[in-house]
């Protein structure tokens, strides 16, 4: 069978050399201003180019990525032809461009669905600037992105919203039109970009064709999702940090083994290529982040001075197969075990020392899962439950994880999660075996943008859960979004949701607001 990711791919390919072959055609074009070709500066188009809008991302001190890629016919695979194309990029002191500071020539190759990536150094730190770009007679709409503050530097605030679970089927992206009116610095997703399913029969709006396995179907899943007004608006007003969950690829996917538990089998690694490939294509992401074959390292820090250390994590690539078969169970040995890995040695090892070596008030981990060890036990039941694809799945691990933060003094510690769609305020305990143990950090989970509809304030399977798990603060099954604001003193979380999106037009409202002191391990209610 040939796959269409690469036409000389076959089933008695090995993935030795699956990852050879992909590995050198990565190195062909291996970033968007190297070109295969002959490079088009004049050329007709069908339609406008820049239907999915324009992005910037992962900022430092002295720059940011800026992000576009030419489509004009965006559900088409994208309408361009087959060769590479010239794209001019300019970024302004301000949004009429009556002083552009920095400019150039980068190529959109079709290797890459031609997005482009202008990875941009020589800024002044913590600071606003505008960006556009052009291709085929055509220019962008604008962007705003802004660099980080100086290394050792303490600002008096960081501002920044996070999100997760856009599903387009499900629902209105209101929620990013509120978003876009904040006045924030950054934005961080934390997974479920788009969701791999097939079309449903019925649904607020479509997604188009089967659950999306190969290059092309992935490419315009993504797409779909850009075309969105509100989410193009949310993209092109701040830089975002993005990372992955398990939709951008196969529901409840882990590591090499698919929702099917197909483990290493060499049509998931091929299919997983291809959901890289298209994420990277569609994400304003560095060239650190560049996939080879079915590995991307996502996985990576970022520093708002020394006000806060912002790992962003991979939950997904690196972790073991869920446990004790999957969904809510009592934690079987298997979930126990200490060679059991969320996030696979290396990155755990990667995450120990650079908390262990952060000189920031606050030290964020923006991840997938939630990480309070939540049971749940319904009425007439003899035993407690819990995820096995969230933390409690991964205990060994979990554990670790919070000893280090108290056996490290780490300064602040505060997860951020989303993936269940509904809003959760848990304090982590050191030990959830017993409830009357330390408080060593905080974890707020945001609910989801559009996924599951319209939602509840509580939801109908949550039960008795605040009261079988005291540290939990807050439960909100509603769809909406988390900003937060951060000074040297004090961490505020403000939910915000939206009463309804299978319609346009609800109202935003602050659900409930936490503070978090400097110093002063766990939440109180505002």
């Amino acid at each position: 069978m040939t796959h269409p990711l690469f036409p000389l791919l076959n089933n008695s390919f090995s993935r030795r050399s699956f990852l050879a072959l992909s590995g050198s055609l990565a190195a062909a074009s291996l970033w968007s201003d190297r070109a295969v070709g002959a490079v088009r500066r004049r050329l007709a188009l069908p339609d406008h180019p820049f239907q999915l809008g324009v992005a910037s991302g992962d900022p430092a001190p002295d720059g940011f990525v800026i992000w576009t890629r030419l489509a004009p016919k965006p559900l088409e695979e994208g309408g361009m032809p087959a060769e590479p194309v010239q794209v001019d990029w300019e970024v302004a002191d301000d949004e009429q461009f009556t002083k552009v500071l920095r400019s150039g020539t980068t190529t959109a190759n079709p290797e890459w669905a031609h997005s482009v990536h202008v990875e941009l150094q020589g800024l002044n730190p913590d600071r606003w600037y505008w960006y556009r770009f052009r291709a085929a007679g055509e220019i962008s709409p604008v962007g705003r992105a802004r660099t980080f503050p100086a290394a050792g530097s303490l600002p008096a605030r960081m501002r920044f919203a996070y999100a997760s679970c856009q599903h387009y089927e499900d629902g209105y992206y209101t929620a990013y039109e509120h978003m876009a009116g904040e006045d924030l610095d950054f934005v961080a997703h934390l997974g479920d970009y788009i969701y791999e399913g097939k079309a449903s029969k019925e649904a607020t709006r479509l997604h188009i064709g089967p659950e999306i396995t190969n290059l092309p179907l992935y490419r315009n899943r993504h797409a779909l999702y850009k075309t969105d007004p509100d989410l193009q608006r949310a993209h092109a007003r701040f830089p975002w940090l993005v990372t992955w969950d398990d939709h951008e690829l196969d529901n409840n996917c882990a590591g090499p083994v698919s929702q099917d538990a197909d483990a290493k089998s060499e049509d998931f690694l091929i299919r997983r290529a291809a959901a890289y490939q298209a994420y990277y294509e569609h994400m304003p992401l560095r060239r650190t982040s560049l996939p080879h074959g079915p590995d991307m390292q996502l996985y990576r820090k970022l520093s708002f001075g020394n006000l806060a250390e912002l790992f962003v994590l991979d939950g997904r690539q690196y972790r073991s197969d869920q446990p004790c078969g999957d969904g809510r169970k009592t934690q079987c040995p298997d979930a126990l075990a200490a060679e059991r890995s969320m996030l696979g040695a290396p990155q755990e090892k990667w995450l120990a020392s650079g908390l262990e070596a952060s000189p920031a008030k606050w030290n964020v981990l923006a991840q997938q899962v939630m990480m309070a060890r939540v049971g749940f036990k319904p009425d007439g039941e003899p035993d407690t439950t819990y995820s096995m694809d969230q933390w409690p799945g991964y205990e060994a691990n979990r554990r670790r994880i919070l000893r280090h933060f108290h056996d490290k003094k780490i300064a602040n510690p505060i997860v951020l999660t989303g993936d269940i769609h509904s809003n959760w305020a848990n304090d982590l305990i050191l030990d959830f075996d017993d409830l009357d143990s330390k408080i060593v950090a905080s974890e707020f989970v945001g609910t989801s943008i559009a996924s599951g509809g319209d939602g509840y304030t509580v939801h109908p399977r949550l039960g008795n859960v605040l009261a079988q798990n005291p540290f939990v603060k807050l439960v909100n099954a509603q769809r909406g979004y988390v900003s937060c604001t951060v000074t040297p003193e004090k961490w505020q979380t403000d939910y915000r949701i939206v009463e309804y999106i299978r319609k346009r037009g609800a109202p935003l409202q602050t659900l409930a607001t936490f503070i978090v002191e400097d110093g002063r391990p766990g939440m109180q209610k505002a």
